[in-house]
């Protein structure tokens, strides 16, 4: 206690250092960056704009290192932070306040007025006990299912043809001249503040919510790779027509394998190889058979492939993590939800202040009244579609959503087809349906396994007592 007296307000002091001379620092090298792109006898012009003045067939990888120099305003004060806070024992300090309970929170998961249990029973203690759901007829089962498809087809379909014209369509301004909106960043900010309100609601509503344990910073890996593989797919639009980006969504699998034997060493059945071999032979068929005489070009060609491989990469290790904090703390979805989300807003929010893209995307959507629309739609479908998908998995199970969310890509296929005219050939449709039989080959072969493990469990003879 003495030690805390004495230390006094500088611990305080210090942590809030920390933060105004980062973002000092990280401002001078945006000038600087600003400078060497020409800004610097021109400051009325921002630095996302002066990106965007770039070659168009380049402009997203400088895009892409603003945006992660953008990040380094959260991540760099707050690695400082996490290492002087443990060097000095700053949690074990006495005197509490709220600067000290917001870090406790981060970084150990609790507010630091609850009291830790050291028993092992803590986990099952603070969990509400498990009510009995009465068992639903088979009219209350269909009822519900329609429910699930219904929305679950409706908010993903309506999300992913706006994000096509979003990205790819012109808008009218009030002078009747046509612009496209290009700030991807934009969009991912206001999808993951949206489903962040959304789920901090549903869970505030909730009547008895299930405790939470995860130190807040764990969030943030599974968030930073999250806004990456969506601003990914945005930027893939670009490039690629959107019937090739749902196909490679379907390629998935392959990554998220490839991850889990790095990140947790799984073992994965023959079937599990065979329909990962035959999603990747139906995509090459689609992508050598589809064409896009607007994207045809060498170098909007590997851009887009590369993505796309970027998009499916950052996907993967979110999957993994996300699982793997599953696993390690029993947090429910919607907590899982909130976190991701919360973050995701923090990043792309410090990355656009920095950039100023919150002004250039504002000014966008006063002169473009349509694009404020779709923009407020697809939020909506994004952060809705989330909660149809937990509700779907919590009362039906994976193998049923899995075979959902595969129709609902075919069904995005046409639609994407038949509103902007994509061209396909004979050999792409016949690589989309080697995908979508292989992606059924696989539910099916899962749930088979399962079937036999579980009818095995049952038929072996019990040890006796």
């Amino acid at each position: 206690m003495y030690a805390s007296k004495k230390m006094g307000r500088v611990p305080e002091l210090v942590i809030c250092s920390f933060i105004v001379v980062s973002l000092l620092v990280i401002h001078f090298f945006s000038d600087l960056l600003r400078a060497s792109l020409g800004g610097y006898y021109n400051q009325d012009v921002t630095l996302s704009q002066l990106v965007e003045a770039q070659s168009s067939d380049y402009a997203w990888l400088l895009k892409l290192l603003v945006n992660c120099f953008g990040y380094s305003c959260v991540f760099v004060p707050g690695y400082l932070i996490y290492k002087y806070v443990g060097r000095i024992n700053y949690l074990e300090r006495g005197n509490q306040n709220l600067l000290h309970r917001a870090i406790n929170m981060c970084i150990t998961g609790n507010s630091g007025y609850d009291q830790v249990d050291t028993g092992g029973s803590s986990t099952d203690k603070d969990r509400p006990a498990v009510s009995t759901i009465p068992k639903r007829t088979s009219s209350q089962e269909a009822v519900q299912l329609i429910w699930c498809f219904g929305g679950l087809m409706v908010s993903y379909l309506t999300w992913g043809v706006l994000q096509e014209k979003i990205m790819t369509q012109h808008y009218l301004n009030f002078a009747g001249e046509s612009a496209k909106f290009k700030d991807s960043q934009f969009l991912v900010f206001s999808n993951r503040l949206l489903a962040f309100l959304v789920a901090l609601a549903y869970l505030q509503w909730q009547p008895s919510p299930v405790r939470h344990r995860a130190p807040l910073y764990k969030y943030s890996y599974a968030s930073f790779s999250n806004i990456m593989s969506a601003w990914f797919q945005y930027e893939a639009l670009k490039f690629v027509n959107f019937p090739t980006q749902v196909l490679a969504k379907s390629c998935k699998i392959i990554p998220v394998m490839l991850m889990g034997k790095i990140m947790s060493k799984a073992k994965y059945e023959s079937y599990e190889y065979v329909t990962a071999l035959l999603i990747s032979l139906g995509m090459i068929f689609f992508m050598s058979g589809s064409s896009d005489s607007s994207k045809a070009s060498g170098v909007t060609t590997l851009t887009g492939i590369f993505l796309l491989s970027m998009y499916m990469v950052f996907d993967s290790f979110t999957a993994n993590w996300q699982g793997s904090l599953f696993k390690s703390y029993g947090m429910t979805s919607l907590q899982m939800m909130c976190g991701v989300n919360l973050f995701s807003s923090i990043f792309t929010g410090a990355s656009l202040s920095m950039q100023g893209g919150f002004m250039d995307s504002l000014t966008f959507a006063t002169e473009h009244p349509k694009f404020v629309f779709d923009m407020v739609v697809l939020s909506i479908c994004s952060a809705v579609g989330q909660l149809f998908i937990y509700h779907t998995i919590d009362v039906f199970g994976p193998v049923v959503f899995t075979i959902i969310m595969t129709l609902r890509q075919a069904v995005a296929i046409m639609l994407s087809c038949f509103i902007y005219q994509h061209s396909i050939s004979l050999l792409g449709f016949f690589g989309v349906l080697i995908v979508f039989v292989a992606i059924f080959l696989r539910v099916y072969c899962n749930q088979r396994l399962r079937a036999i493990r579980k009818r095995a469990e049952a038929n072996k003879p019990k040890m006796a007592v």
